[in-house]
């Protein structure tokens, strides 16, 4: 699939049939994210595949109960590890970073015909808790992984005149 097509047609799914993912296509959404650039390429990410149903129910409730999330065959639990660069001297890049990671995550799963949902609702100290995470560890994001049920429509975007400004920032 061509990258414009599948950024144009990746939506946040929220029903998942309960099929295995390959191990191949899981490698290849994993390569996907090993070659995300980061600052300095550092790299400071993890992320943790989970499979348990008992440990998917708990993340689900400990995102705010989504039950949806526990209903894909896999979590990923993306984890921002060590220091990170800096961005513009006021703030680490970690959280930069693990969105590019994430992001490429995301576009390489639609490739394969993967669903994604960036859950961003959670509470870290219970994912650290089930996740055995330790506390010099960040919880980034979350997503649940699998094939979609059905398609979802697109949802509306701001037109690009809206979002760009030249030479200076512009209402």
């Amino acid at each position: 699939m061509d990258l414009m097509e599948i950024i144009r047609n990746r939506r946040s799914i929220r029903k998942y049939r309960s099929d295995e993912i390959p191990q191949p296509d899981l490698n290849e959404v994993f390569e996907a994210v090993q070659l995300a650039p980061s600052a300095n390429n550092l790299q400071p990410w993890k992320f943790i595949l989970i499979r348990n149903d008992k440990k998917k129910r708990l993340i689900a409730q400990a995102c705010s109960g989504q039950e949806f999330i526990g209903e894909a065959p896999i979590i990923v639990v993306a984890c921002a590890v060590g220091r990170g660069g800096y961005i513009g001297k006021y703030m680490e890049s970690w959280p930069v970073d693990l969105a590019i990671a994430v992001t490429h995550l995301i576009l390489s799963a639609w490739n394969k015909g993967l669903g994604t949902c960036w859950i961003g609702d959670f509470d870290e100290d219970k994912i650290r808790e089930i996740c055995n995470i330790p506390p010099s560890v960040r919880v980034a994001a979350i997503t649940p992984l699998g094939y979609p049920v059905k398609t979802v429509p697109p949802t509306s975007r701001r037109p690009v005149e809206r979002i760009i400004c030249q030479e200076s920032f512009s209402e």
